[in-house]
């Protein structure tokens, strides 16, 4: 028998919810925690000074946003799944808000990276958000709304960056963080006012031990990957850690296939629909932050490179905010092609207008305007894959399984990010150009980066082409039938 029960929903979850209400405080959540991702980019630069500490340690300000996030990711979607899935919502977002508040009384730098640790605690909130939506909402409204809730990573982080230069260049710093810490109050108390709990619970006992193996396996291989180019990508330090990771992660494998209550379905994982999902999603993620990697450098550097553009970092955020923008339009683009020709066409079509955008900029990067449209070509496709992904996943997994599957699947765009990280960092250190002294990552560099972003896209299309084909476009919901245990699906 499936250990999959349906519990009886929290008190005050009885009233049908409203499906549009819904909809929008999620998509605020997301949004308020991705803002998170671009917080502090306009302040990288200044952190040794405001901090009072070498640059090589307050990176760590970034990277244990990094590390939090994919460890909690997986472990608190497959909570979700077990306890519910809006209570582990609100429970990230106060994570999100006691960092932020953190990070705005802090001055040195153990309470800045605690405070960043904090706020990385909270990136499972999408994909519970998603999962929610699931649950409560009609079979006919899921495309769009999981879609646009995909889509708010998108929009929170194009429009984060030029509100957040505004104000670092305008005010003290640590406005920053007071402004984090009351939008995810608000999102809070949205959240508990409007969003319904799930009747959908997994039952069983929660696996430490695989909770425990996933997280050191997963902060071996990001400490490695996203530290390697500090300390030498043949030290013993970034070698080691490698070396753990893989170690690690094959007896997690073991231990998760012989665990009778799995922190993640290996046997689900395998199946082609997901499998193949979650290996496009990480050529997915190479491919998207390699235009953030890319974009705001080009813009940055003096004119008299001769190719950068010698932007402040406000119009660097005014170039990409309309990516945003464009995100959110495509999500119902994105819904319309999923409910039409089913999520594999629509993840298909995304992964060549990422790829056309990446193509374009190689010619197109002179002009300010040039960027503001590869940008938002850019956008669109990843507003296309964006609102794919979660309907392809969602439609191979038991509902009791939905939160654990779907932050699985972030896990893996947050890989391919880190790996792009690591991959452009290596090259653009070695493909320099001399400016008064000073080594400066050289056109041809962006050019390389640029070629490996459409290839990434490309990459991921031809790995989606195995993906099975849907008989329906987007996942049942569960019914709303009686409040009492029921099971609701067997265990794949």
């Amino acid at each position: 028998m499936s250990d999959a029960l349906a519990q009886p929903a929290e008190a005050g979850s009885s009233t049908p919810p409203k499906p549009n209400a819904v909809v929008a405080v999620l998509a605020l959540a997301g949004i308020v925690v991705s803002l998170m991702q671009t917080l502090v980019i306009p302040i990288v630069p200044e952190l040794p000074k405001l901090l009072h500490a070498e640059p090589s340690d307050t990176a760590w300000a970034v990277t244990a946003t990094l590390l939090a996030a994919a460890v909690a990711t997986p472990v608190v979607g497959r909570l979700g799944d077990m306890f519910g899935k809006r209570r582990m919502l609100l429970l990230s977002i106060v994570l999100l808000v006691s960092g932020s508040l953190v990070c705005g009384l802090a001055d040195s730098l153990v309470p800045m990276i605690v405070g960043r640790a904090l706020q990385g605690l909270a990136a499972a909130v999408v994909p519970l958000g998603i999962s929610i939506m699931r649950d409560a909402l009609p079979a006919d409204r899921l495309a769009g709304s999981t879609a646009l809730m995909s889509a708010s990573l998108g929009v929170g982080g194009a429009l984060g960056l030029p509100s957040a230069a505004f104000i670092a260049d305008n005010w003290n710093w640590h406005i920053l963080f007071w402004v984090s810490a009351t939008l995810g109050a608000v999102a809070f108390v949205l959240v508990l006012l409007i969003v319904p709990e799930s009747k959908v619970r997994a039952g069983g006992r929660f696996d430490l031990v695989g909770s425990l193996g996933l997280s050191a396996g997963l902060l071996s291989l990001l400490l490695a990957v996203s530290k390697g180019g500090d300390w030498g990508w043949t030290s013993g330090t970034t070698l080691g850690l490698g070396t753990a990771a893989v170690v690690i992660l094959l007896a997690w494998g073991w231990w998760e296939l012989r665990s009778p209550q799995p922190l993640v379905d290996l046997r689900t994982t395998a199946k082609p629909q997901v499998l193949f999902t979650n290996l496009a999603s990480i050529a997915l993620g190479v491919s998207m932050f390699a235009m953030s990697l890319v974009l705001p450098q080009l813009l940055q550097l003096p004119e008299q490179t001769g190719y950068g553009l010698g932007k402040s970092m406000l119009t660097v955020g005014l170039v990409l905010a309309p990516q945003g923008l464009v995100m959110m339009a495509m999500s119902a683009v994105s819904a319309a092609l999923t409910k039409a020709k089913g999520p594999k066409i629509t993840l298909l079509i995304g992964t060549l207008i990422v790829a056309a955008g990446y193509g374009l900029n190689i010619v197109l990067m002179s002009e300010v305007w040039h960027l503001v449209l590869v940008s938002c070509i850019i956008g669109a496709g990843i507003g296309f894959t964006y609102g794919a992904l979660p309907a392809l996943i969602m439609g191979a997994v038991d509902p009791s399984q939905t939160g654990a599957a779907n932050s699985l699947n972030t896990l893996m765009r947050s890989l391919g990010t880190s790996f792009a990280s690591a991959i452009a960092g290596v090259i653009l250190a070695q493909m320099t150009t001399d400016f008064g002294g000073y080594a400066l990552p050289s056109e041809n560099g962006f050019k390389v980066v640029m070629v490996i972003g459409a290839g990434a896209a490309l990459l991921a299309f031809a790995v989606a082409t195995f993906i099975p084909r849907q008989r329906h476009a987007t996942p049942q919901p569960p019914s709303d039938g009686p409040t009492k245990p029921t099971e609701v699906g067997a265990k794949a």
